[in-house]
């Protein structure tokens, strides 16, 4: 019997094709079903492979919601986790499920949580600033976490000083600022590598790959590197300074700072509450997230507000967004609150779901990197070399790229790739001939060589 189809339900078809064609919470997921992760072990530079799908396996639709399903596991390289973490990342086989039509909470916003609070776009959970670690007033000591007795009420009970992650467990945390909480690795913070940043304050990247999710580029709009349960985007550290793109491209300021207290015994706003311990090398300002406050820079729109957002023009939103940036300050080290919080900005409809009960479209995306602009600012370096070539590639790769290493008759002598979802490549040249040498960057039809030498060792 031949179908009929009513024109309201063909309709509603088309709206649906054009809403995955243009909205980046379908079209901007990393992909992958056949490339599987690595991590390394304390003091071994070679990455061990964990056998686990790396960023999205699946991405499907429907007219109000997409549905992300993932192992939470990143291409980078995680571990290893100086602090005694015995923990790897591990296979969650998560479904995250975010709102297509992300809406404002009216009235009191919604307070972000210990754990899950957004999905980056290669299926690498999102954490806010916490630990699960805070301050007993009862017997003057930490708890909750690993090594601590648990905090009264439980592990979600409020409690006035609450510990921040990024400078607790700084120790932790692998090259990408990230790390696994009982197998589900995440990042409380901008995922680009320590030995990136302006000032290195981790050295865990001198043993091994300088890796992460995106690199930092100040002169380019940063990439949207995931989304918050609430279903609005969030950016990496740079913007365009004003809100309606204009005035450039800057880093994107939290709107926190750092109270001047020696002692911890009232909030901002003079608020009084149990005391906490007072300022010093072992609890330093900075320790507590109660020791930030909320200041507002009316007239710089390039200043975050309260939940670390702003409505703003974005490359992926031309007409405008409410959007989250991963702030950081000027020397690219993390800057509270990191990511989404102490609240979200929109009602939060989104979360971790057991499984997709309606009927859904696959998505799979046709673009190429050829139909894309070339990747910008690659760095090949050291030149001259001696042991090692490494290839960056600055901003976020979205598509895998093959890098070849000529010598100097054109002949291949080594081929490796950056796949999506990573930044780095190398080349072990400790068995070459001195001389000139070429790298050669290509996907698609894009094809880009450098001139290299390898030195005498």
């Amino acid at each position: 019997m031949k179908q009929v189809y009513s024109i309201a339900s063909l309709l509603m078809y088309f709206f649906i094709q054009l809403n995955a064609q243009t909205n980046p919470a379908i079209t901007s997921w990393l992909q992958n079903t056949t490339q599987t992760g690595s991590y390394y072990m304390n003091g071994n530079p070679t990455a061990i492979s964990n056998g686990i799908l790396v960023n999205c396996q699946k991405v499907e639709y429907s007219g109000n919601w997409v549905y992300v399903t993932s192992a939470g596991v990143p291409a980078y390289p995680t571990g290893p986790f100086l602090d005694g973490n015995p923990s790897q990342a591990t296979n969650q086989n998560r479904i995250v499920k975010l709102s297509l039509n992300p809406i404002p909470k009216t009235g009191t916003p919604t307070a972000t949580n210990g754990g899950n609070i957004g999905i980056f776009i290669n299926g690498v959970a999102m954490f806010d600033y916490r630990d699960g670690v805070a301050w007993n007033p009862s017997t003057n000591a930490l708890c909750g976490g690993p090594g601590n007795p648990p905090c009264p009420g439980g592990p979600m009970a409020s409690m006035d000083w609450n510990r921040d992650a990024i400078v607790a467990e700084r120790a932790g945390f692998d090259c990408a600022k990230g790390h696994p909480a009982m197998g589900n690795y995440h990042h409380h913070q901008n995922p680009s590598a320590f030995k990136l940043d302006l000032s290195v304050i981790s050295t865990i990247c001198n043993l091994y790959d300088a890796d992460g999710l995106y690199v930092i580029d100040p002169t380019q709009h940063s990439p949207l590197i995931g989304f918050a349960h609430d279903g609005y985007p969030v950016y990496g550290a740079y913007g365009y300074k004003n809100a309606d793109g204009t005035g450039g491209i800057t880093r994107i300021k939290s709107g926190y700072e750092l109270r001047n207290i020696t002692i911890r015994t009232q909030h901002a706003g003079n608020i009084s509450v149990t005391t906490g311990p007072v300022v010093s090398t072992t609890y330093p300002l900075g320790y507590f997230r109660e020791d930030y406050e909320f200041i507002a820079h009316p007239g710089n729109e390039d200043y975050l507000d309260e939940h670390n957002g702003r409505f703003c023009v974005t490359p992926e939103y031309p007409l405008g967004t409410y959007a989250y940036f991963a702030t950081v300050d000027s020397n690219h080290n993390s800057a509270y609150p990191y990511l989404v919080g102490p609240t979200f900005y929109g009602d939060v409809t989104g979360g971790k779901v057991t499984s997709v009960s309606e009927s859904t479209t696959v998505y799979t995306s046709t673009v190429s990197a050829m139909d894309n602009e070339i990747p910008q600012n690659i760095q090949v370096f050291p030149n001259p070399a001696t042991d090692l070539i490494a290839i960056q590639i600055g901003g976020l790769v979205a598509y895998d790229y093959t890098v070849d290493l000529l010598d100097i008759t054109g002949k291949t002598i080594q081929s490796t790739q950056i796949k999506s979802g990573q930044t780095i490549g190398f080349f072990d040249v400790q068995t070459l001939y001195a001389g000139i040498y070429f790298v050669k960057i290509s996907a698609g039809n894009y094809s880009e060589t450098r001139k290299i030498s390898i030195g005498e060792r």
